[in-house]
């Protein structure tokens, strides 16, 4: 770890303690290339120096590729138009004024899935949520330009309304390609999405202007972190979720991810309660293949809200550039050998959140009392870390 996942941790810690809430560990380790033997390991004893407890076991991301696949299978037998013509309950996509959460109860899989099998592709006289995608990063960049200044790239939806005959003929032949989930078109009231941010306030994403049809699953094979963490998230009944300021925009499609979820389970659950004596309407070919998707939840109770979000400044180094791990940028295991203490490391935190008016050594007990977010939404400018600060 370093400073940066220390601070952050440090906020999620506290926002959780605060309220007497459960605190998950989650080891995000779908991205397999990029996986570092032992790092697992190593961020639990970092946690565990700095005094950062957590309850019950880590969950594995790499232990739930079955579910991964299996909700990716349920989803691909959607078209967009019904996300975007469902009604959305009062109760049910909004933030809730308590701040509590219903969970969706969704049960893992117990199919092994050999391979990686690709969602239906079948032809359809809608736009299908989920789609392949053949192009390349660079025809992306070719095609797209920067949104609002700062680098970000809107796909342009290159592949989105290619035909069916051939879509399917492409992936048929094995040619390489990603998955995307689709948006509603700019200014769509449907792609509105809003939510209450504790650190940055009310923020509002039009997502197909601002965001995009973003890869779900990649050309590799391997499950896009927007997906995965979607589907934790609502597996395992969070209700909390603190990171970053730079993905506030990621906040948007997951809770479009969230919601394509509970669509999937209110069509299930309908089928399932469906009584012989109701007459069962005509279906088409279509309409028969997604009732035989795989089911998320025998009997879904309701479906999940938003959760709290809390995004924090960003920590950087001296020189302004976003603290990587990559760059071993002020680690935890360069700041230990040095002798640097927990306790000034969750001080220094403390100070940079604007919990502490002087980076003084402390443990995150004493932060505790009278912890609110209001105090960290005070001082929400990005921060500079100097080494040096916490070596002297």
């Amino acid at each position: 770890m370093h400073i940066g996942n220390a601070y952050a941790a440090l906020a999620a810690w506290l926002g959780v303690r605060s309220q007497g809430g459960r605190l998950i560990l989650r080891i995000e380790d779908i991205d397999t290339p990029r996986v570092v033997q032992d790092a697992d390991r190593w961020i639990m004893d970092d946690l565990n120096w700095l005094g950062l407890d957590w309850d019950g076991d880590p969950v594995y991301q790499s232990a739930r590729l079955d579910r991964y696949q299996q909700v990716l299978e349920a989803l691909s037998g959607m078209t967009l138009s019904e996300i975007i013509q469902e009604s959305i309950p009062e109760d049910g996509w909004r933030p809730s004024a308590s701040r509590s959460i219903r969970h969706m109860p969704l049960p893992y899989a117990t199919a092994h899935t050999v391979g990686h099998p690709v969602p239906n592709t079948r032809p359809r006289a809608e736009s299908p949520l989920i789609y392949p995608c053949f192009c390349s990063r660079a025809d992306i960049r070719a095609a797209s330009a920067p949104n609002e200044g700062d680098g970000f790239i809107v796909y342009p939806g290159t592949c989105r309304t290619m035909p069916a005959a051939e879509r399917d003929a492409r992936v048929g032949r094995g040619d390489r390609h990603s998955w995307r989930i689709a948006v509603p078109e700019p200014g769509n009231p449907a792609g509105a999405i809003a939510f209450d941010d504790e650190v940055f306030g009310p923020q509002h994403i039009d997502l197909g202007r601002q965001v995009g049809d973003v890869v779900i699953r990649r050309s590799d094979g391997l499950f896009a972190y927007q997906l995965v963490v979607s589907i934790d998230d609502v597996d395992m009944g969070v209700t909390q979720i603190v990171r970053g300021r730079d993905l506030l925009r990621s906040t948007s499609i997951q809770l479009w991810i969230r919601r394509a979820l509970g669509h999937a389970l209110r069509s299930q659950s309908q089928t399932l309660t469906r009584t012989p004596s109701q007459p069962r309407p005509q279906q088409q070919p279509e309409q028969q293949q997604r009732l035989r998707s795989p089911q998320l939840a025998q009997t879904p109770s309701r479906a999940a809200t938003i959760p709290q979000f809390a995004h924090l400044p960003l920590v950087d180094d001296i020189s302004g550039k976003r603290l990587a791990k990559r760059d071993h940028a002020l680690d935890l295991g360069v700041l230990r050998e040095e002798g640097v203490s927990p306790e000034r490391i969750i001080g220094y935190c403390a100070w940079m959140l604007g919990l502490l008016s002087q980076p003084v050594p402390c443990r995150p007990s004493d932060l505790l009392d009278g912890f609110t977010w209001n105090t960290i939404a005070d001082h929400r400018d990005d921060h500079r870390c100097d080494t040096q600060d916490l070596l002297r």
